[in-house]
């Protein structure tokens, strides 16, 4: 079905306004999903602060473009999806496709995106998918500050039993 022209502007000045205000983009490529698993796939999407809109190939670059991202897009084949955050977890877009996508058993993947102003393909926004949230990263390194204190408290406790 065409798209009247009104309807194309409306399209990309949505996308443009939705890159400017995002800190990480995420290009999806999605096949043979239900409304019912995409709708699920949106609206946990959304509990992390990860908008999902679906557009023309031909318009995201379009938009992409307007916005003043220069270089070489990744290879978007298929039905493609953009997925965005406007937060301060930059890894969310991709975690959450990344996720999303081991349950559907390949109906969505990850196809490139936008990180801190470069395009990246497949293979790196995996890499980035992979990186646990800031909440976990944080628990990790408050962990690794405290253990060996921890440790030696232990040691000392030991010591304690023995001098008894």
């Amino acid at each position: 079905m065409a798209i009247s022209k009104d309807k194309k502007r409306a399209i990309i000045a949505k996308l443009t306004d939705a890159f400017t205000e995002a800190s990480s983009i995420a290009f999806v490529g999605f096949t043979k999903l239900t409304v019912k698993d995409v709708s699920r796939v949106r609206t946990e999407l959304a509990k992390s602060g990860v908008k999902y809109y679906v557009a023309k190939k031909t318009l995201i670059k379009r938009a992409l473009a307007e916005r003043g991202y220069e270089g070489d897009v990744p290879a978007l084949p298929g039905e493609v999806a953009v997925v965005w955050t406007t937060g301060e977890e930059v890894t969310a877009p991709a975690r959450g496709v990344y996720e999303h996508g081991k349950k559907l058993k390949g109906a969505l993947s990850l196809l490139g995106g936008m990180f801190e102003g470069a395009f990246l393909d497949a293979a790196k926004m995996i890499e980035i998918a992979t990186i646990p949230p800031m909440s976990v990263l944080r628990g990790m390194f408050a962990n690794i500050i405290n253990s060996p204190r921890a440790r030696f408290a232990i040691a000392l406790s030991e010591v304690a039993k023995t001098k008894q």
